[in-house]
């Protein structure tokens, strides 16, 4: 049915026609057809920071000084201003309007980093129920650092590593927690997951998952580490059997001795972590229970498994994420993979993992001798909103668009599949995405693509920068395809002077208002224009 692009008339429309039950919020959201950010101030006056997001409630707007020892914190405050007389429409905006204050109300301003640490910039988790925020800082990494006991050879180490936990009405520090000599991948919260009230901190260079929970008090608390010992008591029992061990070795050198025989001391051997060992055992197992016959059993195991061995026994863990309180979803692969800025071109292995009984459910590959992800695409085609929605989100948060919840997206996902060259490969490139990265799209209402239509290659909802352009950024009505509802132009408004220089844009749009800051910066300089679009 035709809807007015009058907006008194879609307020009375909503007023007064009752929705069909269960689609209460997806009308309230249609009304951001009529109020969109169709007005832009171009290179605005402002503090030269490096402005992060906006936080899931939008109350918030993280940035950092440019030095990244320091956090700022603003509220959005909007632009209000009054004229005398009639068409004040006409009128142009008041000199104030450029600046960035105008829009924002600094709240207060908080030394994060100490003198040998910086913030990592692209690292920041809001847990929203108690308005909590997780900054993290570091000092420089090490390439080339100095292997130890239980370090993964070929990952890099970070001198220090600290989690601050802040209260962001105020800025009270409330806790922290520091990791010495590790690697944890901080870019783009790639190594952090948080679900609900417990947050997942995954060590590249020691290979452990730690899970700490948040209390309503503030502080961070250790639940367990899963990595070399996956219960509790594992490393009590293996002591104890350790010395069990050494009371049997050394007898029987005693034993030897008394028989003039050379006594010779047992070597030690390296073992496998808990994990890995538990992987290897539901590997083997899924692999000896496809037969039943012995003979076919043991050549299926030497063609399946013990040709494998040692590359299962590389394997190191890339990533997590939660799937809900008691299942995580790991990614391993191999050492290589695990340190490179882009893991697309490296075999990957997926395991869904059970705290509670601490053994795996499921293990998928995309290599090797067979492909066996094939389930797990159909799984994330089906309930991908499963992967990276919380059952303790806000509302809004639950309407970010997948081609599980949109048939939009589902369109364009069956578009890509179906211009594959090879099915195989389109699932390995759609996998690729997972573990998903906690906190990483946008619960604007104007990147849902049952309101509008926008190029995805321009800009999307996942919190990542990209290549800029000198033309104006279209969105779309998806109901009226033909009518475009408004624009976003990065940079300054009579366009880039130097052309051959390459830049790059980011894009900040607020969860519930029309409001979008647009950061267009120059590789390799300090420059960036700052661009305010909002509803006139």
């Amino acid at each position: 049915m035709f809807k007015s692009n009058n907006l008194v008339a879609r307020l009375f429309e909503r007023q007064t026609r009752a929705s069909t039950p269960g689609t209460n919020i997806h009308r309230a959201r249609q009304l951001y057809e009529n109020i969109v950010p169709s007005y832009t101030i171009y290179d605005v006056d402002c503090p030269d920071y490096s402005f992060r997001k906006f936080t899931e409630d939008g109350q918030y707007l993280i940035s950092f000084s440019k030095n990244y020892q320091e956090l700022i914190v603003y509220r959005p405050s909007w632009l209000s201003f009054s004229y005398f007389g009639e068409e004040c429409d006409a009128h142009y905006l008041p000199s104030r309007a450029n600046k960035f204050d105008s829009f924002f109300t600094q709240l207060y301003c908080v030394s994060l980093a100490s003198t040998d640490e910086v913030i990592c910039k692209d690292f920041f988790i809001y847990k929203e129920s108690n308005q909590f925020g997780l900054f993290a800082t570091s000092t420089s990494q090490l390439n080339n650092a100095v292997s130890t006991e239980g370090a993964v050879q070929g990952v890099p180490s970070i001198e220090k590593i600290t989690f601050h936990l802040l209260r962001l009405e105020d800025g009270i520090m409330l806790d922290k927690r520091i990791f010495h000599n590790d690697f944890i991948n901080l870019t783009h919260n790639v190594g952090v997951y948080l679900y609900d009230d417990l947050l997942a901190v995954v060590s590249l260079r020691y290979q452990i998952i730690h899970i700490l929970q948040v209390r309503e008090s503030g502080n961070l608390v250790d639940v367990r580490a899963i990595g070399e010992f996956c219960r509790e008591d594992d490393e009590l029992f293996l002591h104890s059997s350790a010395q069990y061990g050494t009371i049997n070795d050394n007898n029987n050198q005693r034993q030897a001795l008394a028989n003039n025989n050379e006594g010779v001391p047992s070597s030690e051997h390296s073992m496998l972590s808990g994990i890995k060992q538990r992987l290897l055992s539901f590997i083997f197992r899924g692999i000896w229970n496809e037969e039943a016959d012995e003979a076919n059993r043991v050549q299926r195991l030497k063609k399946k498994f013990y040709c494998y061995f040692q590359y299962y026994v590389d394997l190191i863990m890339w990533k997590v994420q939660f799937l809900d309180r008691h299942h995580l979803l790991i990614k391993f692969g191999s050492v290589d993979g695990g340190v490179s800025r882009n893991a697309d071109h490296h075999p990957a292995f997926f395991a869904i993992y059970s705290m509670e009984a601490a053994e795996f459910v499921a293990f998928y590959q995309v290599c090797l001798y067979q492909n066996s992800a094939d389930e797990l695409y159909f799984l994330l085609e089906k309930f991908a909103d499963h992967f990276h929605i919380s059952p303790n989100n806000s509302l809004h948060m639950k309407f970010i668009s997948s081609h599980s919840n949109n048939h939009h997206a589902f369109e364009q996902l069956i578009c890509l599949k179906n211009k594959s060259g090879s099915f195989s490969q389109f699932v390995k490139k759609t996998l690729g995405s997972l573990p998903f990265t906690c906190q990483s799209q946008s619960p604007s209402p104007y990147f849902d693509q049952s309101l509008f239509r926008f190029d995805e290659k321009l800009i999307s909802a996942t919190d990542r920068h990209r290549q800029s352009t000198d033309h104006p950024i279209k969105f779309t009505s998806r109901r009226q395809p033909k009518i475009p509802k408004f624009k976003i132009k990065p940079g300054p408004e009579a366009g880039n002077s130097d052309a051959r220089a390459k830049k790059i844009s980011s894009f900040l749009f607020h969860p519930i208002l029309p409001l979008v800051i647009s950061v267009q910066q120059t590789m390799f300089s300090q420059s960036s224009v700052v661009n305010i679009h909002f509803r006139k």
